[in-house]
């Protein structure tokens, strides 16, 4: 089979196309032929060395969220069987033409394209988690998501607008905060014109979803409601802030955060099964659908990962297997 590999850490020219055997899958796997593979941030850490596979993946091979059709099941199989079609949050090895998953870790195709549907597994999962177990985002909360026109960004906004929260965002471009307000932000903030705190400050945040850092910790705190949550998924600007422990108390806010790759099988299924159950009844009913502005074919992997990484992009990217 074809997959895309890491010939080294480096910049996007460092992905190159290769032949590997067709894996096999063991017990409880399922061999999935791709039809799509989601792009992710963690993809272009994992391309520059600093985000390693967990054990038992190709260390070589990123991609976390396929679409395809299942072609090989392993002994102890329960729900699937050759010819369903699925989505899957992989561990990694989803630039490829096939790929072998947990059972649990897939759900059925929720609509007919594969393209949209290889968006959805690492961002819902994500988000349900971050937002909506660790946050505990409730009906008429105030939420707040830094990046909004990414594609965490556009799953959050769109979840928190269906579950009955006002939403807010940041975003770097005027046209980005359109693309926000047009997902259903309340109000969008150009970061690079505006200071997000200030506008915020009155207002108030009950749950903050952010991947910043930097000097938005401090700012983030200062914003919170009381009772309010700060999860961080990521922190591009950086790990430290600086917070007054007993303001947190009085307040009694909760900072938290986590990162989904290493978590274990059970974990993961467990994940899987509410995001079916509260997630896709609305894909279905067409309240929520992945954004989807980009696709590539599996061989121009490298300008996929260049235009994630200049930022100009909005919503998801997708390759074509």
């Amino acid at each position: 089979m074809r997959v895309v590999t890491i010939t080294s850490p480096g910049g996007p020219e460092v992905l190159r196309i290769a032949e590997r055997p067709v894996p096999a899958p063991r017990e409880n796997e399922v061999l999935i032929r791709i039809k799509a593979a989601g792009i992710n941030r963690p993809d272009l850490f994992q391309r520059k060395g600093n985000y390693p596979a967990p054990k038992g993946v190709p260390q070589d091979i990123p991609g976390l969220e396929v679409a395809g059709i299942i072609e090989e099941c392993g002994l102890g199989t329960e729900r699937w069987r050759p010819g369903d079609s699925v989505c899957a949050l992989l561990g990694g090895a989803g630039y490829a033409e096939y790929a072998v998953v947990h059972e649990g870790h897939c759900l059925p195709l929720p609509g007919n394209s594969f393209t949209e549907a290889a968006a959805l597994p690492e961002t819902i999962f994500t988000v349900w988690h971050n937002v909506f177990q660790s946050g505990r985002l409730k009906q008429d909360e105030n939420f707040l998501i830094h990046g909004g026109a990414g594609g965490i960004g556009s799953t959050a906004i769109q979840l928190a607008r269906c579950f009955g929260a006002q939403v807010f965002a940041t975003a770097g471009s005027d046209e980005k905060c359109r693309l926000c307000e047009d997902l259903g932000a309340s109000r969008a903030i150009n970061y690079k014109k505006e200071d997000f705190e200030e506008i915020l400050r009155e207002e108030g945040i009950d749950v903050i979803l952010d991947a910043i850092g930097g000097d938005y910790i401090t700012k983030n705190i200062r914003i919170l409601h009381p009772g309010g949550r700060l999860v961080f998924i990521n922190a591009v600007k950086g790990g430290r802030g600086e917070f007054d422990v007993f303001d947190i108390m009085n307040r009694r806010l909760v900072i938290t955060g986590s990162t989904l790759r290493p978590r274990d099988a059970a974990f993961k299924k467990s994940l899987a099964e509410e995001v079916e159950k509260h997630v896709w009844p609305l894909i279905r009913s067409g309240q929520f659908r992945p954004e989807v502005t980009a696709t590539f074919p599996l061989e121009a992997a490298s300008e996929a990962h260049r235009l994630m990484e200049d930022n100009s992009h909005v919503g998801k990217i997708v390759l074509l297997v």
